[in-house]
């Protein structure tokens, strides 16, 4: 018998895990599959200095455990795969994998967004052979060497400042006469004595014989080329949304956001998207978070039995859902926060609520 979760989230991030949290201390059956490790992409921050309650800052990497570990304590389950493909139509929802295929009364979509890339020549093939998306991934192969920083925001300038700690000379490539980051890193990156500007340039050619050798530049005002030597080459130049999987089954923006507003709702029932992977205005770690708090609390926190109670699920598959989490709350360390009864009518929608 194939077993069916009130909830699958795709993305082990702040956001997918927070929603994961949630759903499963009220009791709900949930899964969360993670292509590679909890965190997201908050996972390749060395240091996190602006989540709530860790005053000296936090690694990306150890915060993302500690919210798969918190998600668990309640029940909520992961497993290591990458979708292929999905049916978020059908009922149950499918989610086709090479490890085999999930079913689900609701998907939430958690995917995030990741590096933006150039799209100029050698870029793919020199990834990871010196030219990187994640200064404080990959910096530390950089201590003493010449790097090259493609971009102009927050993020450009933070891994400026970042790598010119570790290298001998950091070149910053920005398209624009003016930096577009926010002025609290400007002084420290003016104070730092090893970086270079180019300014109104772009990259159009990483150099390499094998390795990344260098980057052929030209200059927006003059026209001219311009070579520099280089041994890596750091693109910070924003970022996309991981969202082409959904793009043919869910509304998307013209930027591959998913169009989802402030309650997470998607434009296909049943499928909500929280984090970065969706249109919003600010995307940070306690952001996405947040997301994942919402969707709980203002649609479908007690999602099965508001299907129950507008005959989606026949009682005897409801008297199994309870019965099933009355089980797994049996082995919880803390005292369960479960479901109760208190229904609240507004107009023709029933909704209940939970602790």
């Amino acid at each position: 018998m194939k077993r069916i979760y009130d909830m699958i989230v795709l993305g082990g991030g702040p956001g997918g895990y927070t929603a994961a949290l949630y759903a499963a201390r009220a009791g709900m059956d949930v899964l969360v599959l993670e292509r590679l490790s909890p965190g997201g992409q908050m996972a390749l921050t060395s240091e996190i200095d602006n989540y709530p309650g860790f005053p000296e800052g936090v690694d990306g990497f150890e915060l993302g455990m500690k919210f798969q570990e918190q998600a668990h304590r309640f029940g909520a389950e992961t497993e290591y795969a990458e979708v292929r493909s999905m049916d978020l139509g059908s009922d149950p929802k499918v989610l086709h994998t090479p490890d085999g295929d999930f079913y689900a009364r609701t998907v939430v979509i958690a995917t995030g967004a990741g590096p933006r890339k150039l799209g100029i020549e050698n870029e793919e093939r020199l990834t990871g052979r010196g030219v990187h998306y994640c200064a404080h991934c990959d910096g530390h192969f950089y201590r003493g060497k010449t790097v090259v920083v493609v971009g102009g925001g927050n993020t450009a300038v933070a891994d400026a400042l970042y790598l010119s700690r570790l290298a001998k000379k950091v070149i910053l490539v920005h398209r624009r006469d003016t930096l577009r980051a926010t002025k609290i890193y400007h002084e420290p990156l003016k104070a730092a004595e090893n970086v270079e500007f180019l300014f109104n340039s772009a990259v159009v050619e990483i150099l390499s014989d094998g390795r990344v050798t260098g980057a052929a530049g030209k200059d927006f005002i003059t026209g001219e080329g311009r070579s520099v030597a280089a041994d890596g080459v750091f693109i910070s130049i924003g970022r996309e949304p991981t969202s082409a999987l959904f793009a043919s089954q869910v509304d998307v923006d013209a930027y591959g956001y998913i169009v989802a507003g402030e309650d997470t709702k998607t434009s296909v029932d049943g499928v909500y998207a929280v984090g970065d992977v969706r249109t919003k205005a600010l995307r940070q770690v306690v952001t996405a978070a947040a997301d994942g708090f919402l969707y709980n609390m203002v649609r479908i926190l007690t999602g099965t039995l508001l299907e129950a109670a507008v005959g989606k699920i026949s009682p005897d598959e409801m008297t199994e859902i309870l019965e099933s989490r009355d089980r797994r709350r049996a082995g919880f360390t803390a005292p369960p926060h479960g479901l109760y009864l208190n229904r609240v009518d507004y107009g023709d929608s029933i909704e209940f609520a939970a602790d």
